[in-house]
């Protein structure tokens, strides 16, 4: 589950949950309900990296990023981490703080869609697709 994150890396990821930013602490909001019957963590430990927020049922981290993440340099790392995390079978969703603060609604929809793939409506959805089965 943690990918075998050092104990430094557990260390910053209790650092960042104290300091979230606003549109994290915004989306923390809805994330935190366990929409669809799904739990996430925030700034949870991975590999060399922290995710700000992940569901480890559905194996799916969830990014907001910043202005820092538009700069060359940062775009070569995010790419290296998302290939990272699709190795170990996490899928990745990104926005950006612009649209988490604006179009929150927009962002929720698509979590949302995420969640529900591969069952009728997250896990009720699951639970009526398991009696079918039997």
């Amino acid at each position: 589950m943690h990918a075998g994150a050092s104990a430094r890396i557990f260390q910053l990821a209790r650092k960042l949950r104290d300091n979230m930013t606003i549109p994290e602490k915004r989306l923390w909001e809805f994330l935190k309900s366990r929409p669809n019957g799904f739990k996430f963590r925030r700034q949870h430990p991975c590999g060399e990296y922290i995710l700000d927020f992940y569901c480890h049922e559905k194996r799916l981290s969830i990014e907001v990023d910043g202005e820092s993440h538009n700069k060359a340099n940062q775009v070569e790392k995010d790419a290296t981490r998302t290939d990272f995390l699709r190795q170990i079978g996490i899928k990745e969703l990104r926005f950006q703080n612009e649209d988490v603060l604006n179009q929150l609604e927009r962002i929720v929809s698509a979590i949302t869609l995420e969640l529900c793939e591969g069952s009728l409506q997250g896990k009720q959805g699951r639970a009526l697709e398991e009696n079918k089965e039997k």
